[in-house]
This record gives structure tokens, sequence and C-alpha cells, in this order.
């Protein structure tokens, strides 16, 4: 065996044999503890420290982000563990890319024998693995097509090019005058192409002109979305939304909107793509979001999960008749339906079916809101509203009672309690563990969460200075409303 195979089945054999390393106590059970704890059986991959390795991002890269002061190291399952070995549970799953839990044996196993055999043929050629990823994905989903790409954001710019063509070649929309509607408070990704239909000033300030061709709508408005397809209806070639909105604070839409939306799309000749990349793969307890209202999009968009947090893969998936419209050499990827993306995704895929997650993540969602209800009947003043679908959860804090705290402060004392979590705008926490999560973990989150709240928040409010109150708004550049 040579050295490369060597160094393959060695890096194979580490990545499937890192034990859970859940804490237990001397009788053998879970301590119900989230404190950082340190982790005997992991070691730093690292010899640097936390604090020198985010003075060294903050030094040579991009200022693009503004994370959670915590640096991952190693991780497995619903755990991460940062250099100094302290151990914390995840609960935003990589914005939803890791479904199926961090560095999964199965999808791990899949990497490591592709990565020996062929990692990349581009589409000049043909390869062995994509076929069959191919014919997988569109039998599971119950399309006829799809196009393979690599990032969520090049999955959406993919919907909107085939829109576009579908439109001109189909609907005989005239030359350069195709619309896409959308909706306000989407988030589809940051090309330009992709923020000309955001409402995020900071995601468009700065970066014009935007792409035209756009129209928004209220995000679970139909009676809005009829007024404009009957206004532009003959102009316009696709409806883009998420079934939940994200990034928005997990919005859930009115029931029987999606069931509207395809009548109104169907009535007016108009696809229907859905984005779920945050959605898909058995997060909100369906294997599409869509399927709570069993309706089928025209052009459905996946990623994030599809790859299991290995590796970046994205679809979009739709039948002949739309798909055709692109033909050689108007659209494509080099890596896109690459064969080690597509073997991580077939592994991905049998995850969710063979561990039954998507049954997991709806029976623990109800169980976790639930949870945070109860928190929510102890700190009413506090607590806004409790909302989601499968383990797609936020909670939204009263600004008034939380000034001068932000949410971003309240994750960064989940975070020193050992809970992973991320703030979408000031006031809304989102909370998205791994599908494998246990009811004990979540159980965990939840007494953190308290803790914070009836401990840590008080304390806050009396250290940090008040924040000057002021008139000034910041609507929205485009709709010029207050959106959050």
């Amino acid at each position: 065996m040579g050295p490369a195979k060597n160094s393959i089945q060695g890096l194979l054999r580490r990545a499937i044999s890192i034990n859970s390393s859940r804490t237990t106590t001397t009788n053998g059970a879970r301590r119900l503890c989230a404190v950082p704890e340190k982790s005997s059986s992991t070691s730093s991959s690292s010899s640097s420290s936390s604090d020198e390795l985010i003075k060294m991002e903050q030094s040579h890269s991009a200022h693009n982000y503004h994370p959670i002061p915590m640096v991952f190291s190693q991780a497995k399952g619903t755990s991460i563990w940062d250099p100094e070995g302290n151990r914390y549970i995840d609960f935003l799953s990589a914005y939803s890319a890791v479904n199926q839990g961090h560095c999964h044996p199965k999808v791990m196993k899949a990497l490591v024998e592709q990565a020996g055999r062929l990692t990349l043929s581009s589409r000049a050629f043909y390869n062995d693995k994509f076929p069959i990823f191919a014919e997988y994905l569109t039998r599971l989903f119950g399309y006829e097509m799809v196009l393979p790409m690599n990032t969520g954001a090049e999955g959406v710019e993919t919907a909107l090019k085939l829109a576009r063509k579908w439109g001109y070649e189909k609907k005989n929309i005239p030359k350069d005058n195709a619309i896409v509607v959308s909706c306000c408070g989407c988030f589809h990704g940051r090309t330009l192409g992709v923020i000309s239909m955001s409402c995020d000033n900071d995601a468009t300030r700065g970066f014009g002109p935007l792409v035209p061709g756009h129209l928004k709508v209220d995000f679970g408005d139909t009676e809005a979305l009829e007024k404009i397809f009957k206004e532009h209806g003959d102009r316009i070639c696709g409806f883009l939304f998420e079934p939940i909105q994200g990034e928005a604070g997990v919005v859930i839409p009115p029931d029987g909107y999606l069931k509207t939306v395809r009548d109104l799309c169907t009535r007016h000749n108009i696809l229907m793509i859905a984005d779920e990349i945050q959605t898909g793969i058995a997060r909100t307890g369906k294997m599409l979001a869509c399927d709570w209202e069993k309706i089928r999009p025209d052009v459905v968009v996946l990623g994030k999960a599809l790859g299991a947090g290995v590796i970046p893969v994205s679809a979009v998936l739709a039948d002949k008749d739309i798909m055709l419209c692109i033909r050689p050499g108007e659209h494509g990827s080099t890596f896109g339906g690459n064969p080690l993306a597509s073997a991580v995704a077939i592994a991905a895929l049998d995850v969710i079916k063979d561990e039954g997650l998507i049954e997991r993540a709806a029976k623990l969602g109800e169980e976790f809101r639930d949870q945070l209800v109860k928190i929510q009947q102890q700190f009413p003043e506090i607590v806004k509203e409790v909302r989601g679908r499968g383990l797609l959860n936020a909670i939204e804090l009263n600004n008034k009672a939380l000034s001068p705290v932000s949410a971003y402060d309240i994750c960064l004392k989940l975070k020193e309690r050992g809970i992973l979590a991320k703030p979408t705008h000031d006031t809304i926490i989102r909370l998205a563990p791994p599908l494998s999560i246990s009811l004990e973990e979540l159980k965990e989150a939840s007494k953190a969460l308290r803790d914070v709240l009836e401990i840590d928040l008080p304390k806050m409010k009396k250290e940090m200075p008040r924040k000057k109150t002021s008139n000034v708004t910041h609507p929205c550049d485009r709709c010029g409303r207050e959106l959050y």
C-alpha cells in the first residue's frame, strides 16, 4: 500500500473513531450541565490559543463577519471543542449545513474513500459518481432533472437564470423584460444578482448598480402577490421564496400560504421557485418545508445539508420542460457535480433516511418549543415570541425590556454556559441544532437560556451603559419600511 493510501486510511480511522465524549457521572448518566468542560479524550489540533487565532484572523482576513468569539477546533455530532479542549453544544449547525451532525462517520467514510479514487473530472468529461447522484436525487425528490452547483448562492443564481431563460423561450416574454418576484425580508445569498432582491441595507449599500428585473412583495401576503401577478404577470417568469424565512428570524407564513401561491403561479403561468437551502433536507420535520402543505414547486434549490457540512454541494431541481431551456455553454461550474461532492451527498441523504432524521426533527422540535414556551411564560416581559417548525426555531426578545442588552450579548452568555447560538438581527436568536441532538441536550440548552435570563441578564443591564434613545430609524432602502 502506497504512502498516499496509507495517509487516507489513517484519516478515515481518525474521522470515524472520535468518540462522542459525552461527559458522564460515576453512575454513567450524562451530566446535565452546559458549562464548557475539558475533554480528556480530545487533543487540540492547533498549538495556538483561541485568542491568538482570533487575532490572526482579524489581522489577515477580510472583516465581512462578526462572529461569536469562540474557535472551533474539533467537532463530532452535536459537540464542538475549542483549542483549549472546552466542549460546547452546537445550536446553529452552520446555518443548517450539518443536519446530520458534525463529521458523521458514514459521510466521512464516503469522503475519504472517494478522495482516494477521484476528486474532480470537471464537466468536460463524465465521471462515474455524478450520474448515480443525479438519479438518486431526482428520484428522491420527484423531479426529472438536476443541475449541480456548489454553494447555495450559486444554486439561487442558477434558478434565476433558468427562470429567465424559460420565460423568454416558453412564455415568450419580450427580450430583456423578464421579472422575478421575491419577498420582503428574504435572504438568498450575497452575490450581486441575489442582493438585487435584498431588503438588507448592509448587503446592498455601496454595491450598486443592482441588477434590474425584480419586484418585491410581503411574505405571506397572497392578496399582494395576486395583485402583482395581475399587473405584471405577462412579464413575470418566476416567484422566488423561502417556505420559512430563516435570516429574517424563522418567520413562518400563514397556514395555506404555500397552497395559494401554488395556485396563483399555475394560473398566471409563473414558475414557483422554492429556496429550500436552509429549510430542506429534514430541518423542519419534513424532507422539504414545502411538504408541510403538500405542494410541488416548479423549481427547488437545495444546498447546505446536502453536503452534510463536509463539502459544498448545491442543486437545482426541475422537470425537463424547464431544465432543458439551458443548453451546453450557457451555464455551468467546474466543480459542480464533481465525484467527491456527489459521493458525499449520496451518503448525506442516506443518513437522513437511515437514521429517521425527518421524524426525529418533527418530534424533538415540538419538545423543544414546549420547553421554550415555558421559559417565555417565566419571562413574559423579555421573551416576545417562540416560533419554529421541526428543529428550525427562534425566540424573539422584547427590545425595550432587553435594552441596553442585545441578542448578541445573550448569545455570548449562552456561549459561557456551553451553548453556541447566533442572533439574527438585534432581538432574535435562532436555535437550530443538528438533527441528531438528544432530548437531554435540548434540556441543557433550555436550562442555559433560563439561567442567562434569570441570572446574567439583570447583571448585564446594570453593568452596561444605557443606550441613548434616538428617533432615527433605519428603513429599508427599497420599500421604506422598518422590517425588523
